[in-house]
């Protein structure tokens, strides 16, 4: 049986990871952390209230079969640049190789449709960089996901996101080229990572974009 580690559980995705792997006879132990209680009590769940900035004081705790990286914020939320960048980016790849470091064999990570590092968009530049940074390090397997526009409740209200996704969701279903840009569950990128974490494969490096979600 596995031990999974989760960062992000308190998000979106993050959320949803948790409680299917919670309920997931493959796992023993399923290991978040996070700055504030996820109020939830399960004989599996291991809650570490960690400071992201003092990552040596519990780096040594980040031992287990795989590693989802779920960690996220807006613009908005984060209130600038810097701030988003060091949620989005640092956080979640100084992380990445301590769980690298401590012998993790494999690593599991939510970035986004259209991730480039060399995007003019800031958003898209960032999780480019992310995603090129983290196939660098010496992960047994690394699963890349970059889903569209997520659906699910928010603890805030985004109404550009929510505008975003009606309009998406009518272009997609009028023209199939688009399909890839089409929204999707929060809980299905969920149940697709947890998936390919329990998938034998050769590969090292495994990307999925867009659509490939939902053929998951």
């Amino acid at each position: 049986m596995k031990t999974a580690i989760i960062i992000g559980a308190s998000g979106l995705v993050g959320s949803f990871i948790t409680l299917n792997l919670l309920d997931d006879d493959r796992y023993e132990k399923v290991k978040v952390f996070v700055r504030n209680s996820l109020e939830i009590k399960h004989p599996k769940l291991e809650e570490n209230i960690v400071n992201f900035d003092n990552l040596a004081e519990w780096s040594s705790k980040i031992i287990g079969s795989e590693i989802y990286s779920a960690l996220g914020t807006t613009l908005k939320k984060a209130g600038s640049k810097e701030k988003q960048y060091k949620i989005d980016f640092t956080y979640q790849f100084d992380i990445a190789k301590a769980a690298c470091d401590n012998k993790v064999k494999s690593l599991l990570l939510v970035s986004s449709l259209g991730a480039n590092y060399k995007s003019n968009n800031f958003y898209l530049r960032m999780k480019g960089n992310l995603d090129e940074k983290i196939q660098q390090l010496a992960f047994d397997k690394i699963s890349i996901f970059r889903p569209s526009i997520l659906i699910g409740l928010r603890s805030e209200k985004r109404f550009g996101e929510s505008l975003s996704i009606k309009i998406a969701g009518v272009i997609t279903s009028i023209i199939p080229a688009f399909k890839k840009y089409k929204p999707i569950k929060a809980s299905l990128v969920a149940e697709a990572m947890i998936k390919c974490a329990n998938k034998t494969t050769l590969k090292k490096i495994n990307i999925y974009e867009g659509d490939d979600l939902f053929n998951l």
